[in-house]
């Protein structure tokens, strides 16, 4: 039980019903994979909406629902005594939606997470606002309802001013999740980032000191991970996970002896800053705890824009050097692009593409800039008048400096040339050839080599060589890449890589038929399939 909930405000039974909502298609989810693998139906556990289940007192009852797999269905709103949902700014329709499905049944509905922690004024319908994270707020939320879960007459906004050490969170309840049916796991680590990138929420959310959980904290999270049924690779959600040097360091060896004991069942992922270059010590211990992808949030490759969103921390090494010594350790970078900045010219697009073409990223998910509320940049845009709050017609609520036409078309050339499916496996034959053979060597231990994942791994090798092997456009370009792998035993290359690729090609050709969002962030409203259906 979260301290300061007590016994008194915990008793009675109450059933909670957790809503996820639903994603729109989006660059970095992976929708188009998912077919592939089998068993997948989303992307990753929601650990804001699993730690709020677990810290509700154990006399009561809770169900989670991720409508990223199945929507919640009449007789689920029924069950609930109060419904409780949370989402990012992209998501806001989809919440709302669940709303006024759950009001349709009279119940009391709890909106928290951190679109409505930046923007509490966009939800006046629901019944109670929760702001911010696990705190005082979260006592006050458990002892209104002990009392009642009647609709309140007026809005109930609770704001937590006193919020727990993240080492007092409890475990995300992971067990009432799917977790085998999610493409990656999740885990968080730290919270917070001590830069000011100006288009960044983190710091007004989460604040510039990174809150921290111990090792053996973190630990015993990937164990219920594993035990829940976590399959592949698990990402942590960190918004820096280097953001405290000294402390990673530190839990670094906790992860290598933890692999040690599991047979380094799951590879691990994580977000930094390109300036992990700089740390050696770091990179190696992380090489020996299985990290396999760092996400870096690159942006531009031009200095002199890094510089005018303040994000100069990137050029503390040649990026291009910053990227090549990642990939020395075995890790494969994923960068953040973003096309819009005040400073971009009608080169920016082209010189995005041959940045690509010489540091051999994968993957990079290019998006329109977006400003979002408590960030320096959207300060900057008022005051300039230069924002937009009417988004039926537009991808980015920001008014460039370039022609929005042109920079819209410029997003779309860069897709359509970056994910040219022999474009894109070019950079993956590079990170095949000269960053894979840097990984760890793993053992073939039994946790690896279980029935689960051989049967596994064999469906998803049998669906790609049917699927794009064999009714692909883009086969022979596939074909190619595979048989090199092949011919030098490399089979996990063509899973995981096949897999991505395959998501970012798809995805890039709806982004060019107009079919996707410029941005994760964009607040264009595009219809979500299957809609839900009155199901019982």
């Amino acid at each position: 039980m979260v301290p300061g909930i007590t016994s008194e405000s915990a008793s009675g039974r109450r059933r909670i019903l957790c809503v996820f909502p639903r994603y729109a298609p989006s660059f970095g989810t992976f929708e188009h994979a998912y077919p592939l693998t089998g068993h997948v139906r989303a992307f990753m556990p929601p650990q804001g909406l699993l730690v709020i289940a677990a810290a509700l007192p154990k006399t009561w009852e809770v169900r989670f629902i991720d409508e990223n797999m199945d929507p919640a269905r009449v007789r689920d709103f029924e069950w609930a005594d109060a419904v409780f949902v949370s989402g990012m700014h992209i998501q806001r329709r989809q919440m709302e939606d669940i709303c006024a499905r759950a009001h349709a049944k009279g119940k009391v509905v709890v909106l928290g997470g951190p679109s409505v922690s930046a923007c509490p004024e966009l939800y006046p319908q629901f019944d109670i606002l929760h702001i911010g994270e696990l705190g005082d707020a979260t006592d006050a939320l458990v002892a209104r309802l002990a009392a009642s879960v009647a609709r309140p007459a007026e809005q109930i906004v609770l704001r937590t001013e006193s919020r727990r050490d993240l080492a007092d969170f409890p475990i995300p309840a992971y067990e009432l999740a799917r977790i085998d049916r999610y493409f990656l796991g999740s885990i968080q680590f730290s919270s917070g980032c001590p830069y000011t990138c100006e288009f960044c929420d983190i710091p007004g959310l989460y604040g510039r000191v990174p809150r921290l959980k111990t090792p053996a904290r973190v630990l015993e999270e990937l164990d219920k991970l594993v035990a829940c049924g976590v399959a592949g690779s698990v990402y942590f959600v960190d918004d820096n996970l280097v953001a405290n040097r000294r402390a990673l360091r530190d839990l670094l060896p906790h992860l290598v002896a933890w692999q040690k004991r599991n047979g380094y069942a799951v590879s691990l992922s994580c977000e930094a800053t390109l300036n992990i270059a700089r740390s050696p010590e770091i990179l190696a211990l992380m090489r020996e705890a299985a990290f396999d992808t760092i996400f870096c949030g690159i942006e531009t490759p031009e200095p002199e824009a890094l510089v005018a969103i303040d994000k100069a921390h990137n050029n503390a090494l040649p990026i291009l050097e910053a990227v090549e010594t990642i990939n020395r350790y075995g890790m494969e970078v994923v960068s953040g692009i973003i096309l819009g900045l005040d400073t971009d010219t009608p080169e920016t697009g082209p010189r995005i593409l041959e940045f690509l073409e010489r540091s051999k990223i994968p993957m990079a998910t290019i998006n329109l800039l977006q400003a979002l509320p408590r960030t320096p940049l959207w300060d900057r845009l008022t005051q300039e008048r230069r924002l937009h709050h009417d988004m039926r017609d537009r991808e980015s609520n920001v008014e460039f400096r370039l022609p929005y036409d042109d920079v819209v078309a410029m997003w779309r050339s860069c897709m359509a040339r970056a994910y040219r499916p022999d474009v894109l496996f070019g950079r993956y034959e590079h990170q095949a050839r000269k960053t894979r053979p840097n990984r760890l060597r793993r053992p073939w231990s039994r946790q690896r080599l279980s029935p689960r994942n051989v049967a596994m791994a064999i469906g998803i090798f049998s669906r790609l060589a049917w699927c794009v092997g064999v009714r692909g456009d883009y086969r022979a370009v596939f074909w190619k890449f595979v048989l090199r792998r092949l011919a030098r035993g490399q089979i996990e290359p063509i899973l995981s890589m096949g897999l991505v690729a395959h998501h970012l090609i798809m995805f890039a050709r709806d982004a060019c038929a107009g079919r996707g969002n410029a941005s994760h962030y964009s607040a264009k409203v595009r219809t979500l399939e299957p809609e839900h259906s009155p199901a019982n």
